[in-house]
């Protein structure tokens, strides 16, 4: 199943299940967050209560989640990806035994096809990064990794967006991956049945139409199922925790000459099985520029 959460003229936020071009809203269910929290027959449930159909064409997108956690990352987990970052910096490649973690503040949420602001006063290195993004489904702890898919309930696109410049100011990357309207999620979230293997998923990123990054997850250093075993080893995971898998290589600080967003740029991460979740991009100035 596809789910999203949506607006209408007529409504506020609303879940729903996506039908063909029809989006089938859940009843009595305040959000996709609130229905991960539901135990499984509450779920299933759920899934039965269905209001009015209404076309997609006619409803605003939301981000699938709100989740009140920060979203939990992993960096430098594709190996080309990793290479080029080594290489930008003059450094040798030491591969990590295990998954490089940071998060993103959930303020840093935005939704599809959502203008994300961004101001040239605090960054002039704005950069792209798509990942698949993991949606645990049931409370775990110590998961074993030959168990780990199956604490899964979805998945979605993310776009880590990065303010390089503050991101490489400290050894903490946080205060650079954590600004506002820089982790554009959506447009779906897709249940894990339907997505099956996430370790054979192609993922894209263009910007303006041209392609930047493009990648299969089997790519990956680290897998779906590593990456949440090795997170929850001392650390419970929720229903509803967001877990950003990592970006393949083609990100703008690594291109010759170095390239980064500019104001009108769009982005769109594109995953197979899940979707295409776009990012218009407006860069503030400044005060003072020009005069």
């Amino acid at each position: 199943m596809r789910f999203v959460l949506f607006k209408s003229k007529s409504s506020g936020p609303r879940p729903a299940i996506v039908d063909g071009d029809m989006l089938r809203p859940l009843e009595g269910v305040a959000s996709l967050d609130a229905l991960l929290a539901l135990e499984p027959a509450a779920r299933a449930a759920a899934y039965r209560r269905l209001g009015e159909s209404v076309r997609s064409a006619d409803a605003q997108l939301l981000a699938p989640l709100a989740p009140c956690k920060n979203v939990f990352c992993v960096g430098r987990n594709y190996l080309a990806h990793a290479e080029e970052g080594a290489r930008e910096r003059g450094e040798e490649l030491k591969l990590p035994p295990v998954p490089t973690l940071f998060t993103k503040a959930p303020t840093s949420i935005a939704a599809p096809d959502a203008t994300l602001h961004l101001d040239a006063a605090v960054s002039s290195k704005y950069d792209w990064e798509a990942e698949l993004a993991v949606v645990i489904g049931t409370r775990c702890k110590n998961v074993r990794e030959e168990d780990a898919l199956g604490m899964v309930f979805g998945y979605t696109a993310l776009n880590d967006v990065s303010a390089r410049d503050l991101q490489n100011a400290t050894t903490q990357w946080f205060k650079g991956k954590t600004l506002d309207d820089t982790c554009p999620l959506g447009p779906a979230l897709v249940t894990a049945d339907e997505v099956g293997d996430p370790q054979h998923l192609e993922v894209t990123l263009r910007l303006n139409g041209e392609v930047k990054q493009h990648a299969n997850t089997s790519s990956m250093i680290f897998s779906v199922a590593r990456i949440i075993s090795y997170l929850s080893q001392g650390l419970t995971l929720e229903p509803g925790d967001i877990i950003a898998t990592g970006t393949p290589e083609g990100v703008g600080f690594a291109r010759t000459p170095p390239e980064f967003l500019k104001d009108g740029d769009v982005m769109e991460v594109e995953i197979a099985k899940i979707g295409i979740l776009r990012s218009p991009v407006a860069i503030a100035a400044p005060v003072g520029a020009g005069r």
